[in-house]
């Protein structure tokens, strides 16, 4: 969502006469876009607050600014004690960018971190900052109401509403006449997307379905999925549809259900571990990825192994893992006790990504001697002789250079593996 973000504040601020500055020493205004989720996201960004510091003490005149998640979770009081930013924008506030520029430049700070119950900025066609080109980020939809004790997106990007699926639709032709070949549908649950056309209503799968059938050129992906909202429909549009991607991101957060019901995550173990079974039956070939949080409060010993276990009955392929870190504006702030000593949270992560790596391994190699449809995205950092992309189930694939170029499909054999990546040759 934040490269989303990005984008559209670079659009906004480009129609009115800003230009963009890659490097930050040559700027004039400076804007760090924030999340709010994890707690070292937030250390970061002080860091990054002190670092802007330093390049406006050489140049006094030089605006900061902070935007997203973390402006709704600053008062204005700050600006004053900190002395540092000029101004403070939520995530719902990006059209008064300008506006506010110009009160800075009159000499007045300015915050506005107003929440809107209609702002989806579906008119906006965003500026791609940091782009390769070939992959595109569409935002379908904003906020969230389902209130994960943990999570301070409720709070910090409101109410959810759904993006006219009309202006979706024309964002992505202008990807596809731009050259791009991929885009990810991006929400923070976008299978509860749902748009009133007409007389009907169009669901997250008919709007999956109407991105894909643009262009069959187009692979299309989307992130991220809520379990209670994962339906019948979604996983038979993604089976039946070839240009949508076979990979499904379906965050669990823990494998026990006393914890899952102090998160307020609305599905039980069983109900999780029975749409893992429809996604293998409709999508043999999906690939499944997930969240984990270690440590949430209350969490025992046997809560931890049944996380484990649950892990290693799906076998993820893929997992992003934290340790739980209270966030102020959440329910589990408010209610529960953050009683999980540090030490025993990072024990226990290191066990959650030790056993990932292994199914993460295990995943990659029956892989190995299987051919894949592989989108070239860049050049690996690693060694100029190869590009990377990757396969309809989000792997990472590296393989020699050939006459193919950045943006062309290729099929790759797969040769060996690591518990990150798939190396081959093209055939």
């Amino acid at each position: 969502m934040n490269f989303s973000d990005s984008d559209i504040v670079a659009s906004i601020l480009t129609e009115n006469g800003y230009f963009h500055s890659r490097n930050p020493e040559d700027a004039d205004i400076l804007f760090i876009n924030t999340c709010s989720i994890r707690e070292n996201a937030e250390q970061k960004v002080r860091r990054r607050i002190q670092y802007f510091n330093s390049l406006k003490k050489k140049k006094p005149d030089m605006i900061i600014g902070l935007l997203g998640c973390m402006a709704e979770r600053i008062e204005a009081a700050v600006i004053e004690k900190e002395n540092i930013l000029d101004l403070i924008a939520g995530p719902d506030s990006y059209r008064d960018l300008p506006k506010m520029l110009e009160q800075v430049s009159q000499g007045y700070s300015t915050v506005n971190t107003i929440l809107s119950r209609e702002e989806t900025y579906a008119d906006i066609t965003p500026v791609r900052l940091d782009t390769n080109g070939v992959t595109g980020f569409i935002s379908v939809m904003r906020g969230c109401e389902n209130y994960c004790s943990y999570c301070v997106v409720p709070s910090t990007r409101g109410q959810e509403r759904s993006r006219d699926v009309n202006s979706i639709l024309s964002e992505t032709s202008d990807l596809l006449n731009k050259g791009y070949r991929e885009v990810t549908l991006l929400g923070q649950n976008v299978n509860s997307y749902k748009w009133s056309q007409e007389s009907s209503i169009i669901t997250f799968a008919e709007l999956l379905n109407r991105v894909a059938s643009l262009d069959p050129i187009l692979r299309v992906r989307f992130a991220t999925s809520h379990p209670k909202d994962l339906s019948e429909e979604l996983l038979l549009t993604i089976a039946r549809i070839p240009n949508i991607c076979k990979s499904v991101h379906l965050p669990v957060q823990s494998g026990s259900d006393t914890v899952l019901d102090r998160m307020n995550r609305k599905y039980t173990r069983e109900q999780y571990l029975k749409l893992i079974k429809a996604i293998r039956f409709y999508i043999p070939d999906c690939a499944i990825s997930t969240d984990i949080i270690t440590g949430f409060c209350g969490e025992t010993e046997e809560d931890h192994r049944q996380t484990l276990s649950l892990m290693n009955i799906v076998g993820f392929d893929f997992a992003y893992m934290f340790k739980y870190s209270e966030r102020a504006q959440t329910i589990a702030a408010e209610t529960l006790k953050d009683d999980v000593p540090d030490q025993l949270k990072n024990r226990r992560l290191r066990e959650v990504i030790s056993l990932q790596q292994e199914l993460s391994l295990k995943s990659n190699k029956r892989d190995i001697r299987k051919t894949f449809k592989v989108l070239i995205e860049g050049e690996s950092k690693r060694s100029k002789n190869h590009h990377y992309g990757r396969n309809s189930q989000n792997k990472v694939v590296v393989f020699p250079k050939s006459n193919s170029e950045i943006g062309d499909y290729v099929n790759v054999k797969i040769l060996r593996c690591t518990s990150a990546t798939l190396l081959g040759e093209i055939l």
